[in-house]
Parts: C-alpha cells; sequence; structure tokens
C-alpha cells in the first residue's frame, strides 16, 4: 500500500536540544493513527514538522510520494494537509459562517476576498452551511467567532478544517476544554471521517479511552524519538506505555 503521508528520518533541534529525533513513519489513507507519549515528548512538535509550521533542522515530508519539506504551511494546506491545532485558530472578528465560507472558498480556489461576489456563488455559501450543520453550529452563523463559548471554537475549527477538504486531518488534542456534553459532536464527526475510509487522519489526544476506541494504529514518542509503533492493543499493554505514558508501574521482571 502507497503511503498517503510519510516522514523520513525527521529532526528538529531547538540549540542543544533534540524535539524530534528523526522520525521515520508513513501514514495510510483510510488509516486512523493517534501519536501519543508524555507531555514533551515532541506530539505537537511533531505535527508542526508535518504542517509546516516548523522547518525541520533535517529529514523530509512527503505528500504522495512528493517532497514538500520545503513548503510552507499556507502551501502544504493547499496540497492537502489540514491541521485543527490544540488551541483555537480562527478569525475571531469574522462570523462563523463567514470562517467557514472563506475555507471553501479557498478549497474550489476562487480566492480569498469575503466581499467578492458571493451573490454568484450561492452553491459555496450552501457548502459552508451544510458543514455548519453537521458540526451543530447551523443557529450560530451569524454570531462572532469571538464571542463563542470555547467548545463552540473548537467545534467551528473542526467544521473549517471539513470545509478544506484535505486528503490529511490532523486534530491536534481536538476535545482540550470541551465539556462533556460537547465532546460527542466532535468524536463523532471523527469517526464519520474515518468511515469515509478515504482520508489519512493523524490524532493526537491524551484521553486514553478516546485513543482505544478511534484508533487503527498507535504510535508512542517519548523524548521525540519514536519508540513504538503498532496495533493500540500491543501499544497500550507494552511497558514504555505503561510506565512512560499511563504511570503504571511494571513488575520488576518487565524493567
Amino acid at each position: 500500500m502507497s503511503s498517503s503521508l510519510e516522514t523520513r528520518d525527521l529532526t528538529v533541534r531547538f540549540g542543544g536540544h533534540v524535539a524530534v529525533n528523526a522520525v521515520s513513519c508513513a501514514f495510510h489513507a483510510g488509516s486512523l493513527t493517534s501519536i501519543v507519549g508524555p507531555n514533551g515528548a515532541g506530539k505537537t512538535t511533531l505535527f508542526n514538522l508535518i504542517s509546516g509550521q516548523l522547518r525541520a533542522t533535517a529529514g523530509e515530508v512527503l505528500l504522495h510520494g512528493e517532497d514538500i519539506t520545503q513548503e510552507s504551511a499556507p502551501r502544504r494546506s493547499l496540497r492537502g494537509i489540514g491541521r485543527a491545532f490544540q488551541l483555537t485558530n480562527l478569525f475571531p472578528h469574522l462570523t462563523v459562517l463567514e470562517n467557514v465560507r472563506l475555507a471553501v472558498q479557498a478549497r474550489a480556489r476562487v480566492g480569498l476576498n469575503m466581499w467578492s461576489t458571493w451573490g454568484s456563488h450561492r452553491e459555496l455559501i450552501g457548502r459552508a452551511e451544510e458543514v455548519l450543520e453537521t458540526v451543530a453550529l447551523a443557529a450560530r452563523a451569524s454570531v462572532i467567532a469571538s464571542a463563542l463559548p470555547h467548545g463552540d471554537q473548537r467545534k467551528l475549527e473542526v467544521a473549517v478544517l471539513m470545509a478544506l477538504e484535505p486528503d490529511v486531518f490532523m486534530f491536534d488534542e481536538p476535545t482540550a476544554g470541551m465539556s462533556i456534553d460537547e465532546v460527542p459532536v466532535i468524536l463523532d464527526l471523527i469517526r464519520a471521517l474515518k468511515a469515509r475510509r478515504d482520508k489519512t487522519i493523524l490524532l493526537v489526544e491524551h484521553k486514553m479511552d478516546i485513543v482505544r476506541e478511534l484508533s487503527d494504529r498507535i504510535i508512542v514518542l517519548h523524548n521525540g524519538t519514536l519508540v513504538t509503533d503498532g496495533e493500540p492493543a500491543a501499544v497500550i499493554a507494552s511497558p514504555i506505555v505503561q510506565q512512560a505514558y499511563l504511570g503504571v508501574e511494571m513488575p520488576a521482571s518487565e524493567h
């Protein structure tokens, strides 16, 4: 199976500190891979390297076999890498609908001027409204993004990501800061994306019940190094995850 996304010896150093250390990993369409590890393991840094927010010190990022290591984050987004951030990343002074319709407009390659002739692009507005229905935000279409509660801002960010229709979806702690009542909406959206079997999905998530349920595969980072990669049951049961990530003390014979 050919990979849609691949890293080869991907590395970044900050001074003398190696934050991501020669990570090589291939990701495939139709699969959801969770990236786990203790705080400071390099999970979000790896996401930043893949999506282009950080430039690699060494190594490569390939998308559909093409080297995109030197390309900017906006260029990678246009190529099909979609990223939802740990902290919301919206246009705070635009309405909910305007945030999503700009993403739809960018996906349709009709420019990013939101004051252009939208009357002639009703189908694009309709698509934006459909996406808002999907994330249960249609009733808040006219609300300014910065006025939304945190949970709704997270839902809006996922809506923007969906409107861009990327090949690769990257979710960095998508349920962070959400109430128990709000979490199911986001998880249902990720489940629906996974069920399509045509998207590559990467997930950074601390909640192991979510990781267990959603993952086809788990990779574990520790001190910036990829230490385990495999099926969820085997990875979660491995000593390094039990100790370093879950904080479980293993019997002396397993050290």
